[in-house]
């Protein structure tokens, strides 16, 4: 789990995106995120094309069926390559693919009605 960098150890909804950041519990933070059920963390992915079942460590080991990670792959939807859908579908976690602020939104939707979900959320200028 090397692309984590830190984290706010609490959920906490997404309330903007863009500039390259996003904001959330009264915070900014500069770059991608993840947001999990254990908190919100710095993550190093800055593209699709890049990504590795490896950069997505953390949602792998935290969620669990029927949990669903939503990926926000940026201002596009774009998928990611397959030994990461497959990571997803091998550990039976449901991957939602979709723009940056389509998962956010959506994300927020989940998180308020309770749900097991996380959201790995790519900065958008």
């Amino acid at each position: 789990m090397a692309d984590i960098i830190a984290r706010y150890p609490a959920e906490a909804s997404v309330t903007a995106y863009g500039n390259g950041g996003f904001r959330f519990a009264d915070m900014s933070h500069k770059g991608s995120i993840l947001c999990m059920p254990s908190g919100v963390y710095a993550w190093a992915a800055t593209t699709v094309e890049n990504m590795t079942a490896a950069m997505l460590a953390l949602p792998l080991s935290e969620l669990t069926p029927p949990g669903v990670l939503l990926l926000g792959t940026g201002v596009l939807q774009a998928w990611p390559p397959e030994p990461v859908v497959k990571a997803f579908a091998n550990a039976g976690i449901g991957l939602e693919v979709m723009s940056t602020g389509a998962a956010a939104r959506t994300y927020n939707i989940l998180l308020a009605e309770r749900r097991h979900v996380g959201a790995a959320l790519l900065a958008v200028p």
